[in-house]
């Protein structure tokens, strides 16, 4: 089984994430009018490694603080807009409706990909 999870753990991971950068941009989109509210985002890259195994730096002390994003299991950052509005408000709905549509085209690569890949194991499976 651990062979399986490393043949499609990557990728699972990654739907998994591309899933919940979604609903984050989603909710960012749904607060446009919300007065004060912050856009927010996913890390993708950095939570990725996190996922994965990967990015923890190298520490002479385990004590040490390593990448404090991992430490602290936040992947969320503050999205910084490019026209400031009066109520606070940081949500540019065309920079999240294009965040939104490129997020979900690489969802749909993801899915795609994974499915290939269940694909071929199948086949192998049944000696085609």
């Amino acid at each position: 089984m651990k062979v399986l999870k490393e043949y499609l753990g990557f990728r699972a991971s990654a739907l998994q994430l591309r899933e919940q950068r979604n609903n984050v941009i989603g909710s960012n989109i749904a607060n446009a009018a919300t007065p004060n509210y912050k856009a927010r985002d996913v890390d993708f890259e950095k939570a990725l490694k996190t996922q994965s195994g990967g990015g923890d730096l190298n520490r002479s002390n385990q004590k040490h603080y390593g990448d404090i994003d991992i430490a602290t299991g936040d992947t969320l950052k503050y999205r910084q807009n490019m026209n400031p509005s009066a109520d606070g408000n940081t949500v540019e709905l065309s920079v999240e409706q294009m965040e939104f549509s490129e997020n979900t085209v690489r969802y749909m690569s993801s899915l795609n990909f994974l499915n290939s890949r269940i694909t071929g194991l199948m086949s192998a499976i049944r000696g085609e």
